[in-house]
């Protein structure tokens, strides 16, 4: 960016500076040079014009100025929550979009893209962005979190829990936590906080709760669930909207799953004509629904 900076200044000063110019004065090849007057004209837009009798550069367009290139920190925190969740998309589109998931997480272009592709559009909540960031240096720093947070029935809850690591399913974020009162492990959503209070206790999973490591943090190792699942027509491909098929026959199939409301919420919002199996699963399902309608029915 001081380079480009200078270039800039050097064009305004009627200099018509080149890629010699440039190599010459910071001290770095001509390639690598030119590549920063290529970076101006398909990145930053710049009208450069060459003039041959002058053998270097002007703006074609005098009343062009470069564009902001610093973020201030609050930018950097919205780019960073946004690089997470594009990394974590995988629908339609999924390949562009992991590739622009890299180009914000290290905020330099490094190819071009079609965008003509219409990209997913994530909610920029400045709550929860905040309680990204708090759990994030929590699950850094391997220390516990005092959490407010709606419940499914809409109620709050409070309670000290261990962060472990971010999930995505369905377009929604979730944070695996150990919960120290329940002694259990479960999920909650990002919309569904309240409030993240940062402790400075750190904390030990007991080795008893069989640890594994995931990714560089500790997470619980547990066997996957599978629910058999009949389709209305045959599926194709080995997952279902992210959910691993580990066997299949015709409309029929076993997926696996780890996170039980997530699956449920799946089932609540994707096509399927039978849950054949596990048996606790239809009853769970089955005692959502129930609830559901019995709220519904008390507003009538």
């Amino acid at each position: 960016m001081h380079r480009i900076h200078w270039f800039d200044q050097r064009i305004r000063e009627g200099k018509y500076p080149n890629s010699g110019h440039i190599a010459e004065q910071f001290e770095i090849s001509r390639r690598q040079a030119q590549r920063d007057i290529e970076y101006m004209a398909a990145s930053l837009r710049a009208p450069l014009l060459y003039i041959a009798r002058h053998r270097g550069y002007s703006y074609e367009d005098k009343t062009y100025v470069l564009p902001h290139l610093y973020m201030t920190e609050e930018e950097q925190k919205v780019l960073k929550y946004l690089a997470y969740r594009y990394r974590q998309y995988d629908y339609d589109n999924g390949e562009t979009v992991q590739r622009i998931a890299h180009v914000l997480d290290r905020f330099t272009d490094t190819e071009p893209y079609d965008m003509n592709n219409r990209l997913p559009q994530f909610e920029l909540n400045p709550r929860i962005i905040q309680h990204f960031e708090k759990l994030s240096q929590a699950i850094k720093d391997a220390v516990k979190v005092d959490v407010t947070y709606l419940d499914d029935t809409g109620s709050s809850q409070h309670a000290r829990m261990y962060p472990l690591k971010f999930i995505s399913r369905f377009n929604a974020d979730y944070v695996v936590v150990y919960c120290e009162t329940a002694r259990s492990q479960r999920t909650i959503r990002l919309d569904q906080l309240l409030q993240v209070q940062v402790l400075k206790e750190r904390f030990e999973l007991s080795s008893a709760l069989d640890m594994d490591v995931v990714g560089g943090h500790q997470a619980l190792r547990r066997k996957p669930f599978v629910a058999r699942v009949i389709l209305s027509h045959p599926h194709l491909g080995d997952s279902w909207h992210g959910y691993r098929i580990v066997a299949q026959d015709e409309a029929a199939m076993d997926v696996e799953f780890h996170d039980i409301d997530a699956f449920l919420q799946h089932l609540l919002t994707t096509p399927w004509e039978s849950l054949r199996s596990p048996k606790w699963l239809r009853q769970k399902l089955l005692a959502r629904c129930q609830d559901t309608l019995d709220r519904l029915r008390r507003d009538e």
